[in-house]
Formats: C-alpha cells, structure tokens, sequence
C-alpha cells in the first residue's frame, strides 16, 4: 500500500476506534474508488476488532425514485454510522449532489495514490489531530508546480494590492503565502521604510518561493495561521489569498488574524479568480452558507473583530477588504 495511502487510513482508524462498535460508509469518488478506500480502511483496523463495518456503497435507490445516488444524499448521519466523501476525479458520479456537505469525513481523492483529508467533524476529532498534517501533504505534493499552473495570475494580485490601498511604510504580513507570488508586489506597495513578512506552514511551499527568489524582497516564516507568531496590532495589512476558506475554524482564524493587526488595520481577502469559477474548477457549484458567501462573510467578519468594507465577487477576481475594529 503505498505510503501516504497508509497515513491517511491510519489516522481515521485512530480517530474512530474509540467510537465502536461504529459503520463506517464510504462513497463518492471515481467509479471503483469508494470501494478500494474502504477495504484500505477496514485493513487499517486491527484483524482482532469485531465491532467494525466498513463498507462502499455503489449507488443506492434514491428518495425520488428509481435514480441511482449516492448514500451519502440518501442516509441520515446517526451515532452509530459515520459518512466518508471522497471528492473524485473528471468521473466522480456525485459532485453535484449533497454528499460532501452531509459528510464528516471529507477527503480529497483526485489522486488515488495521494488522499489528503480536508475535513473531520470536530464531534470525530479536533483540528489539531489533523488539520496541519493533511494540510501539508495536501500543498507539498503540489508546490514544485504551482507557479507554472497559476503563475499567470500575478497581475490581478497586483490590482489587488493597488485596491487595497497597501501604502509606503506599511507592515505587511501575508499569510498563507505559499510559492510568494503577491510578495514582489507587496514589498513594491509597502517600500524601502516598509517591512513585508509572508507566512505558509508548508516547507515545501516556502522552499519554492526561496528559489524563486522572493525571499530578497520580503521575510519567510514557517507557521499556522492558526497560531501566528506574531506580536498583538503588529501589522497596518493582512494579505490572505485563498487562506479563510481552508481554514477548520474561520471565525477562530479570523479573530486570529484580527489579534495581529492593529486598530483600523486591513484585511484582504483574495482569490484570483472568482468562487463559482473556482468551485467549477473542483467539479461542483457553489452552495448557501459558504464561508466565503456574501450572506456569511460579514457575520464571521464582525464576530471576529473586523468589519466589512466591501466584497467583490467577479469571474476573474475574489476580493473582500475589512477593517479591523477599535
């Protein structure tokens, strides 16, 4: 079994032992996928356990008659059953359906040899347990070729950072700052009597910016977004491209976020393309209540020490600024 198979299925079966007798559904995925994570799952379980049912389901008889669908659009989560998603391929059968949302276990599978959790039920398991680890196998395995897919939307990073009104003098941090790609164009902004710091908690991601030489025009740092280590209201700006909704907690890592910036400090929330374009990339559409959805970012906003200056969702550009609170 190849090795990150292993660390994917040991870590659930960590997480759920103390919860059996328990049955665990996996379905979504490519075609055959559901079934050959399950059988890696229940092997994952000690051969002695007999309080375990790991299954694949294929497809079931839906509510609305006689359509094949998913179980996890038609079965109710309970104590005793745990659902697993696997976010599939071009041949996933259910990315439109509501399996991911209804889930507590969600995990990416467009690469069968690399599975990488995206999400567990805080009811199954703390971020902690999880969160740092999946996250960086998830970015590891795609820094060496980031640039050259996304690399070509360093402009609209530039007009973003002109949007926000990034100025001489400033302290920027941009946090989640990957391969560096808005750092030239900060460091620009903030100038020679500004200081720009970029934070991932990725090595990997921090190697490629070093050799792309980001690292002359602003400061690396390894760390959680989570737990910045950064001094209270250091900073006048928070970049944040594509970092809230990764994030298990968005209202705990905004208030974060909040802690270091000082009063009437910005926040830029960036993505260079827009959120449907961005789902669509995925192979699905966007739903309510979404992080990043103009009905739920304000309140997460103003619960966490920042208030909503404006938001912009457009095809080829994401864009919300906040100011921090007094």
């Amino acid at each position: 079994m190849p090795e990150r198979i292993a660390e994917v299925t040991a870590l659930l079966a960590e997480v759920l032992a103390p919860r059996a007798p328990l049955t665990v559904i996996v379905d979504g995925g490519d075609p055959g996928a559901a079934a050959a994570f399950a059988s890696r799952l229940a092997a994952a379980f000690p051969s002695s356990s007999r309080a375990w049912s790991i299954d694949a389901v294929l497809g079931l008889t839906g509510p609305g008659g006689g359509a094949s669908d998913s179980a996890l659009n038609v079965l109710e989560p309970a104590t005793d059953r745990v659902l697993v998603f696997l976010r599939g391929g071009p041949r996933h059968r259910f990315a439109e359906g509501n399996g991911e949302r209804r889930a507590q276990v969600v995990i990416d599978h467009r690469d069968p040899e690399w599975p990488v959790i995206r999400q567990i039920d805080p009811d199954l398991a703390e971020p902690d347990q999880w969160y740092l680890s999946e996250s960086r196998a998830f970015f590891a395995a795609r820094a060496a070729d980031w640039d050259s897919k996304f690399g070509a939307d360093m402009p609209r990073y530039a007009e973003a950072i002109r949007l926000a009104g990034v100025r001489a003098g400033h302290v920027v941090l941009d946090i989640g700052c990957g391969t560096g790609r808005a750092l030239p164009a900060l460091a620009a902004a903030a100038g020679p009597t500004g200081r720009v710091v970029g934070l991932d908690f990725t090595p990997d991601m921090l190697d490629a910016a070093r050799k792309a030489g980001r690292d002359e025009c602003a400061t690396l740092l390894l760390g959680d977004a989570r737990r910045l280590p950064v001094a209270d209201a250091a900073a006048d700006v928070l970049f944040a491209a594509g970092l809230v909704h990764h994030l298990p907690d968005p209202e705990a890592g905004l208030a974060e976020l909040a802690r270091v910036t000082r009063p009437g400090g910005t926040l830029v929330i960036f993505h260079p393309t827009g959120r449907a374009q961005l789902a669509a990339r995925h192979g699905r559409t966007l739903r309510p209540g979404e992080p990043m959805s103009s009905e739920r970012l304000g309140p997460l906003l103003d619960g966490s020490g920042w208030a909503l200056q404006s938001y912009e969702d457009v095809p080829d550009r994401f864009l919300a600024l906040a100011t921090r609170c007094s």
